[in-house]
């Protein structure tokens, strides 16, 4: 069900957010318990959603690193 997937990945991204913006990694915990209680099944593809946006972090900033160590060649601005 696409709704599932969207909603899912909606509530992940802010989450995701509000950590950053606040550093309290707790919010997680709490937003799967808060879903949890009322639907397994959007807890599941909420906790999801929050390990591929975290994956995706992370392989986009082990591309930054290698980037960076790409020497620059004369046609490179």
């Amino acid at each position: 069900m696409q709704i599932l997937e969207t909603v899912a990945d909606d509530l992940a991204r802010k989450t995701l957010d509000v950590v950053a913006r606040t550093g309290d990694d707790d919010i997680e915990t709490r937003m799967s318990e808060t879903l949890g209680a009322s639907s397994t099944t959007l807890q599941e593809a909420f906790l999801t959603a929050l390990r591929i946006r975290k994956a995706e972090r992370r392989g986009r900033a082990l591309l930054l690193e290698a980037l960076k160590r790409v020497p620059k060649t004369k046609g490179d601005s």
